[in-house]
């Protein structure tokens, strides 16, 4: 039997645009991902790149470094999107662009504005949690 990650919403909270909690069922091996940088094929952030641009370019190598485990963002039972801003416009314009490449898999996640981020001209980075079926 397969085991899946199951996504929990709340009827007694406010409606949001994802789940407020995951269950991971036991005997699934747990992902713990690094976070995931708006990095080219260079190793560079390219220039010019707003929170849009960076934030997809995070999920695109969040997918890869997924696939490098096995799994895909379905596996994903949680994220934080970390965005260099005190700006709470560019927090939603990268968690708008996170939550169009996540699709209906609405996985439980943090939005935080930090002060700056490792790489020089980094906007956006994205941590996230995996869980596949050993079997």
């Amino acid at each position: 039997m397969t085991k899946n990650i199951s996504l929990i919403r709340s009827s007694k909270l406010p409606s949001v645009d994802y789940a407020y909690a995951s269950h991971v069922p036991s005997g699934m091996d747990l992902f713990f991902m690094a976070g995931a940088c708006p990095l080219d094929a260079t190793g560079k952030v390219p220039e010019q790149s707003g929170y849009e641009e960076q934030a997809k370019l995070c999920v695109e190598n969040l997918k890869s470094a997924l696939k490098e485990c096995g799994a895909e963002l379905k596996n994903v039972a949680y994220t934080r999107v970390l965005v260099a801003s005190s700006d709470q416009a560019d927090l939603v314009t990268a968690w708008q662009a996170v939550r169009e490449e996540f699709g209906s898999h609405d996985v439980p996640s943090t939005l935080s504005g930090v002060t700056v981020l490792g790489y020089s001209g980094q906007l956006v980075e994205i941590e996230a949690v995996a869980a596949l079926s050993k079997e």
